[in-house]
């Protein structure tokens, strides 16, 4: 039966700001902040759309076998985008940083921080940006608080980074590949995947139209079978 509800949580795996840029010979850089720039409004279209929560997948653990200049040219615009909201926001929600803080700049930890106070009495709306995260050092890292305690799903669960936010109903991905590189994968175990071929600072109110219409149309049943 098709839903005609929106997705209460929206995960955005935000893929293709490099080969954005490679496109138009610009650095990869210019690429990342395109899509910074990209990234109120897509989180805003889709609070409009009725989603409740937003995830956007900013930097992974593994992100950081890149060059160095470029990692930390992603560092300046995460830092920029998290001043923001304690200047002039362009997105009415709880912002929350989610990920490991070792390894982080601590200028950009401490504008992470700023943020979340700052937003912390915005509406029902929140926009949870995961930086430093990968799944697998979630997995462990839950598993290491568990040790030597009896271990169940409710009890795995509240050791995970975010463990107050419901799973994702829809999980997308932009760029053209259809992985989830370590995206959430406790939380993922029943969402509904999208991948759309637009790079990310391409990615419009079109595409998400698209991948809401495609969630509208799915049957979930959660392991269940089809009722009449």
């Amino acid at each position: 039966m098709e839903t005609s509800l929106a997705p209460r949580h929206v995960a955005v795996i935000m893929d293709g700001n490099g080969r954005w840029a490679e496109k138009r010979g610009l650095s990869r850089i210019n690429g990342h902040i395109a899509g910074a720039e990209n990234v109120p409004k897509v989180a805003n279209i889709l609070f409009a759309a009725g989603v409740e929560i937003v995830t956007l997948y900013a930097f992974s653990k593994e992100n950081f076998a890149r060059p160095q200049a470029e990692v930390e040219g992603i560092f300046q615009r995460v830092k920029a985008f998290a001043l923001s909201f304690t200047e002039r926001p362009q997105v009415n929600a709880r912002v929350y940083f989610t990920g490991e803080e070792e390894g982080l700049p601590a200028d950009l930890v401490a504008a992470c921080r700023a943020a979340e106070r700052a937003t912390k009495s915005n509406g029902d709306k929140a926009l949870n940006i995961l930086l430093n995260y990968g799944g697998r050092s979630e997995i462990l890292r839950a598993a290491r608080l568990l040790c030597g305690e009896p271990v169940t799903e409710e009890s795995f669960r509240s050791k995970l980074l975010f463990p107050d936010l419901p799973d994702p109903d829809l999980i997308i991905r932009t760029g053209g590949e259809k992985r989830l590189s370590g995206f959430m994968l406790f939380q993922s175990a029943y969402s509904e995947l999208y991948f759309c071929n637009a790079l990310f600072p391409d990615f419009g109110v079109r595409e998400i139209n698209s991948a809401l219409a495609d969630y509208r149309s799915r049957e979930r049943r959660f392991g269940g079978i089809k009722t009449p």
